[in-house]
C-alpha cells in the first residue's frame, strides 16, 4: 500500500499507509493526525485540511480546482504556493511516499 508522510507542526513526522483512492485528509482524520480537523469531512467548505505539499509532488497531483482556489484564500494558516486542501489529495500510484506539512494553525 502506498504511504503518504504527515509532519506535524511540532515536527513529528507520522507515515500513513493509505490505500488508492482514499484522500489523506481521510487517512488523517481516521489516524489521528494531529492538526488535521476536517469539518466539512471532505466537502471541500472549511479549509480544516489545509497541508503544504513537499517539493516534488506538487507537479504530480492533478490540477486544483477552482473551487479549492477559493477555499485556500481563506485559510487560518496562510496560503502558500504548495498550499493543497488534504481532501483534494486523492492517494494513487503515482504519489505514493507524498510528504505534505500541516498548516498551523487550522481554525
Amino acid at each position: 500500500m502506498p504511504q503518504a508522510t504527515f509532519v506535524c507542526a511540532d515536527g513529528t513526522r507520522r507515515e500513513l499507509d493509505v490505500a488508492i483512492g482514499t484522500s489523506l485528509m481521510r487517512a488523517a482524520t481516521d489516524n489521528g493526525i494531529d492538526g488535521i480537523v476536517g469539518d466539512c469531512g471532505g466537502a471541500m467548505s472549511c479549509a480544516t485540511c489545509h497541508v503544504f505539499v513537499e517539493d516534488g509532488f506538487s507537479d504530480r497531483l492533478p490540477a486544483m480546482a477552482p473551487n479549492e482556489d477559493q477555499i485556500l484564500d481563506y485559510t487560518a494558516a496562510g496560503r502558500q504556493p504548495n498550499s493543497r486542501l488534504a481532501c483534494q489529495i486523492v492517494m494513487s500510484e503515482s504519489i505514493a511516499g507524498i510528504v505534505v506539512r500541516v498548516a498551523d494553525p487550522q481554525v
